[in-house]
């Protein structure tokens, strides 16, 4: 038994350190894209003529934020003849009636704008992106959800770089409209600038496969029939044609410089939901694509290694939750036989990795957080809280990779949207938000528990290396537990 304990915590520490190490690569990467970008700003070419453009708004039960949608579609920087706007619209609330009071006023102003309905929900998302897709007039494929707030130049900033006839697709970075909003809203935009910044950077940098993120972006239209289409076996179709397309030949452009404002979960429910979606559908892509990117022919061996390492990004959860149940066995372990007293010493690869996802954290924080050089006490402090809330939802999204791995099929559950800028309704009255206490709530209340145990164990036996480890833990699950339970008194 004590060396099944051991081999799981080292294995798992193991991965931990390769998923950081990657982490710390692609922040290499970005500080390399900096440098050639002061001498070579990156910038799409200009339009000798405009093309059609199709823009796509998938939407189900989007009743708080579908007005403001609306009004930012139509103030693109763009010619009213050069684009269509398909709504496509799978609500089963009073969205679809607010559409139908509200499309005719665009329409008589003379934008495109269609209503499209389907009898189910049938792939869901995708579902919906494949349905509109027979009918989309445009060359191109904007795609939007509801919660984001149309840069008016984003056309004109993103087309231009088409001119070359590879290019299958351009993703811009999602800005936030709330970050400030709470401390569930910081940490949100601090992981999320990390990707958007340093990874998506550095995976286009370095050549390597990088991932529409499902909203924001453009595509070639010839693209998405040519990789096959958009298919609903996943949680993350997004992710899926990113890598279908690019195993065509096809390459994708990341302009870190076009903004797409957008909206943060305010409720910890809401960014669970999200989380698990994302979380399950990585694993799930994993699983579906990795024969494929293992086995192609062509691919060198840093874009093939890069891709697999992206592909089972989210299952990093699933090492960080098995390495937490074991330190504290671990310790019980040590005490009984003092000979494997020099394992404690093999959780240092713990504070190593803890380096390398600071160094990519740092990147980011730094561009996007301040106009100088941010108090790196700050960063240290926003960078802790992150990391124990980051562990205290290990637990929830180890369950999503496994019931990946286990084929279990799950519905798309959509994240629920607020519409931060109305003052009109408080937030917490949102009728999408769930109601129920899960059982995984219980579970999560009983680790924060375990890991204070942890804590007084280590102390009594004099074993001070886990502290640090198990306070991050029981912080983090604490963190999650109350944010939601006080959350469905509300």
């Amino acid at each position: 038994m004590a060396w099944l304990v051991i081999i799981l915590y080292c294995f798992s520490l193991f991965a931990i350190f390769l998923f950081a190490l990657v982490q710390f690569s692609l922040g290499l990467n970005y500080i390399r894209s900096r440098i050639k970008r002061k001498k070579e700003p990156q910038k799409c070419e200009e339009l000798s003529e405009l093309p059609f453009v199709t823009i796509q708004l998938p939407l189900f039960n989007e009743k708080y934020v579908v007005k403001r949608l609306l009004d930012s579609v139509s103030k693109l920087n763009y010619p009213k003849d050069k684009y269509e706007v398909q709504i496509l619209d799978d609500s089963t609330d009073e969205t679809t009636e607010i559409l139908r009071d509200e499309l005719p006023k665009y329409q008589e102003q003379g934008f495109d704008y269609k209503l499209v309905l389907r009898e189910n929900r049938i792939g869901f998302k995708a579902g919906a992106l494949d349905y509109g897709l027979h009918n989309a007039k445009g060359e191109f494929i904007a795609i939007f959800d509801a919660d984001f707030v149309i840069n008016p130049e984003f056309l004109h900033k993103t087309l231009g770089c088409f001119n070359d006839p590879e290019i299958g697709l351009v993703q811009t970075r999602w800005e936030h409209l709330n970050r400030n909003h709470s401390l569930l809203t910081k940490l949100q935009a601090f992981a999320l600038d990390g990707h958007f910044s340093v990874e998506q950077v550095g995976r286009n940098f370095g050549a390597h496969f990088i991932n529409f993120n499902g909203t924001a972006g453009i595509w070639r239209k010839k693209t998405i029939i040519d990789a096959g289409g958009w298919e609903h076996d996943t949680l993350t179709e997004d992710l899926d044609l990113s890598y279908r397309a690019q195993l065509k030949d096809w390459r994708f452009i990341y302009l870190e410089e076009v903004e797409a404002p957008a909206e943060l979960p305010m409720a910890i429910s809401a960014l669970k939901s999200q989380q698990f979606r994302w979380t399950k559908g990585g694993a799930e892509n994993f699983v579906k694509l990795f024969p494929k990117l293992l086995f192609s022919k062509g691919i060198p061996f840093k874009h093939r290694l890069h891709g697999l390492a992206h592909l089972f990004n989210s299952s990093v959860y699933l090492f960080v939750f098995l390495a937490a149940l074991m330190s504290v066995p671990l310790i019980s372990v040590v005490k009984m036989d003092e000979s494997y007293a020099n394992l404690i010493r093999f959780t240092s690869i713990f504070f190593v990795s803890t380096g390398f996802l600071m160094f990519y954290y740092w990147l980011s924080f730094r561009e996007n957080y301040s106009n100088g050089l941010v108090k790196f006490f700050a960063f240290t402090f926003r960078f802790l809280q992150f990391l124990s809330v980051s562990l205290g939802m290990s637990f929830y999204n180890t369950k999503a990779v496994l019931m990946a791995y286990a084929g279990k099929k799950t519905p798309f559950v959509r994240t629920p949207k607020f519409n931060f800028l109305s003052e009109k309704k408080d937030w917490k009255l949102n009728s999408y938000l769930a109601k129920n206490l899960r059982f995984s709530t219980l579970v999560e209340g009983l680790l924060c528990l375990y890991f204070v145990f942890g804590i007084v164990y280590g102390i009594v036996n004099g074993m001070y290396g886990m502290i640090a480890f198990h306070s991050l833990l029981a912080l983090g699950f604490g963190t999650v537990f109350i944010y939601t339970v006080t959350e469905r008194k509300l």
